[in-house]
């Protein structure tokens, strides 16, 4: 997958791996939209940022979705290249009472899995149309090996895990749309703060992944501490579980 010349859109890319991932690219040589939920962050986002345009859109509201492709289809036709970073995360114990983890699951739920299904869905029609194409989705370490303060999101990281797989395959058969699965660990965001981000890895190592992986067309990008835990995880899930949760 070529890394320059694209038209790229990244959910999510007000802040952290979103931001850096942007800000890589848009050195590139790339054209780049960045979408969130709060106008104010977009916009000072977009100012640390050269060719990139902001476009407020949720995720999780499919009427958002809409018109967000409506837009893309009509600006920007040449796009080639979907990053899905947005996320939502909630920690806390499932032996608490009251924290009403059906709900919170359902957040998760609806934002890490189920709106890049459908934004996927609604912008197939446009990557068709490209000569080279890619999707990216950003999931997590979690997806192999769950958080116990993350249960719920590392649930649907998992599932967005085998979505993943099998929209690849798929979309191998007939069409030119290459599908990239980005599964970071630890990372010091303002989004990782509560499950101690700060000892996590830079987000701009996870952006240099990702756009050498899209050079070299590794499709599933193990970045840093989640190579070493996916071995484990193969020889022993009960000591990749072990690991990753001691100290958390």
């Amino acid at each position: 997958m070529k890394t320059q010349n694209n038209t790229v859109l990244i959910t999510g890319g007000s802040a952290g791996i979103g931001f850096e991932i942007a800000k890589l690219f848009a050195q590139n040589g790339n054209q780049v939209i960045i979408t969130g939920r709060n106008a104010d962050r977009l916009q000072q986002a977009v100012a640390q940022l050269e060719n990139t345009t902001a476009i407020v859109s949720d995720v999780s509201k499919p009427e958002d979705v809409d018109q967000l492709v409506e837009r893309l289809n009509n600006d920007f036709p040449n796009l080639n290249l979907v990053i899905n970073n947005a996320g939502r995360a909630f920690y806390y114990s499932l032996s608490e009472d009251g924290i009403h983890a059906i709900d919170k699951a359902g957040e998760e739920m609806t934002t890490n899995y189920l709106s890049i299904i459908g934004l996927t869905e609604k912008i197939l029609p446009l990557l068709k149309k490209q000569p080279e194409a890619a999707l990216v989705n950003v999931s997590s370490i979690v997806a192999f090996v769950p958080g116990h303060t993350t249960a719920t999101y590392s649930a649907s990281k998992a599932a967005l895990h085998a979505y993943t797989q099998a929209l690849r395959y798929t979309l191998a058969k007939d069409t030119a749309i290459k599908v990239f699965e980005l599964m970071p660990p630890l990372v010091n965001t303002d989004f990782s703060q509560e499950i101690g981000g700060i000892n996590g890895i830079s987000p701009k190592v996870v952006a240099d992944d990702l756009l050498n992986a899209l050079e070299n067309n590794t499709y599933e990008i193990h970045v840093g501490n989640t190579a070493n835990l996916y071995k484990l995880f193969l020889s022993s899930p009960e000591e990749a579980f072990l690991t990753l949760n001691k100290g958390r």
